[in-house]
């Protein structure tokens, strides 16, 4: 069994801000998380607890009133870009994977992405890309590079995925020991 933390559920509540505020602020810095709830979750799933994990709108650019039970399991995976930036979380992890994605696919991606699910213009998203994405990208997401076990280059390799498989078997099999 395994319990899927999404990082991007964690962006900061800012019902204090108006829509217009919002819309403009730098959701690719890090300190757009609520880096100490993220990690208090981590904490509370690995210790057997069950959490709420915040469920983030993107359309309102704010967190939504509803929140998603996630269950404690033997293997807990915490996607998102900022995944491994934080020391804290870290040091919580078994495993450390980072996805090295060439950077005209994650703009293709975004692109997609953000067009069709969250109703965005190619136009804003082209200049977020420019003024935002691109340069955090750079300054903080390519350097935790340096923290990961494994680094995965898109399109993950038959090696790779076999180095990932025996690690998360091995984890398991001493949680069991246990």
């Amino acid at each position: 069994m395994v319990s899927v933390v999404m990082q991007d559920d964690y962006y900061c509540d800012q019902s204090d801000l108006t829509p217009e505020v919002r819309r403009k602020q730098n959701y690719d810095h890090p300190r757009a998380f609520d880096w100490p709830l993220l990690v208090q979750h981590i904490h509370a799933l690995r210790n057997g607890e069950a959490i709420e994990m915040p469920e983030y709108d993107f359309t309102t650019d704010n967190r939504s009133n509803k929140t998603i039970p996630v269950k404690p399991a033997p293997v807990i995976v915490i996607e998102g870009l900022f995944a491994l930036y934080d020391e804290d979380l870290r040091k919580m992890m078994s495993l450390k994977i980072f996805v090295d994605t060439a950077p005209d696919v994650r703009f293709i991606r975004r692109m997609q992405r953000d067009i069709t699910e969250r109703g965005r213009s190619v136009e804003s998203v082209v200049g977020q890309y420019l003024e935002t994405v691109r340069p955090m990208h750079k300054q903080f997401i390519e350097p935790t590079k340096r923290h990961a076990d494994v680094i995965l280059p898109h399109g993950a390799n038959g090696p790779a995925i076999d180095v990932i498989t025996t690690k998360v078997a091995s984890v398991i099999g001493q949680l069991k020991r246990s």
